[in-house]
């Protein structure tokens, strides 16, 4: 099981045993407490564990829901894998050439994409971007996005990056990705017909819930920014 799952489900059972715990101990005083008074208890113990029990209901559907929400495909998450590996549909369009997408290591986090020139070069002058087709597309499965980023090599021997790095391509988009290109180096950079031009990582997202209120919970920082904690 993956160990950020395993470790949120055994924090959300010791957090249920601790509560379980002060319900425990809240009933055994109010017991002594009406005792004392000379008020009829019988009836106390049967509604404490009517409480823990809706408590331990509450705590197992919190759980249920935060696994649900990981990416919402949490039978991936729960794989007795210690990498795993997620389905996704590639279609190679009409003008894709070449070798097809891969992972170049075991445990690489992104696989490159190659530039589509119809065999022919592509010059970038410094502080020049372009759009370049990777003749690929992409069924994204739902919880996921794609992040195009730069080549490590080319940034820092050429100063070719990408202008939105990361790039998001969403799981809804099923059009030709394009990488758009730019050239922070000082001399011009020729881009070959199927050069390697970036890399795309696959990964979870979570959409949120959005609850608009007045105020926010206060912090140390508060509202600082823009180099307030330093420089």
């Amino acid at each position: 099981m993956n160990q950020t799952v395993t470790d949120s489900i055994r924090k959300a059972k010791d957090s249920v045993k601790g509560l379980n715990r002060k319900v425990e101990v809240m009933t055994e005083k109010i017991e002594e407490t009406l005792g004392k008074a000379g008020i009829d208890t019988r009836g106390l113990e049967t509604q404490a564990k009517m409480v823990v029990s809706l408590v331990e209901e509450i705590a197992k559907e919190t759980i249920t829901t935060t696994l649900a929400r990981a990416g919402k495909l949490k039978d991936i998450y729960l794989k007795d894998t210690d990498f795993d590996h997620v389905p996704m549909r590639v279609k190679q369009l009409e003008n894709f050439v070449g070798d097809a997408p891969k992972y170049e290591s075991t445990l690489a986090s992104g696989f490159d994409v190659r530039a589509q020139l119809d065999g022919g070069t592509l010059v970038l002058e410094p502080g020049q971007r372009e759009l370049i087709a990777t003749g690929l597309s992409f069924e994204i499965p739902a919880g996921f996005e794609i992040q195009a980023r730069p080549r490590s090599g080319l940034a820092i021997k050429h100063g070719i990056s990408l202008v939105n790095t990361p790039g998001t391509i969403d799981a809804d988009y099923r059009g030709e990705v394009k990488i758009i290109l730019i050239n922070h180096g000082a001399e011009p950079f020729t881009i070959q017909d199927q050069d390697r031009i970036a890399q795309l990582v696959l990964c979870p997202i979570f959409q949120a819930d959005f609850e608009f209120v007045s105020s926010l919970s206060d912090t140390e920082r508060g509202e600082g920014g823009f180099g307030s904690t330093g420089h």
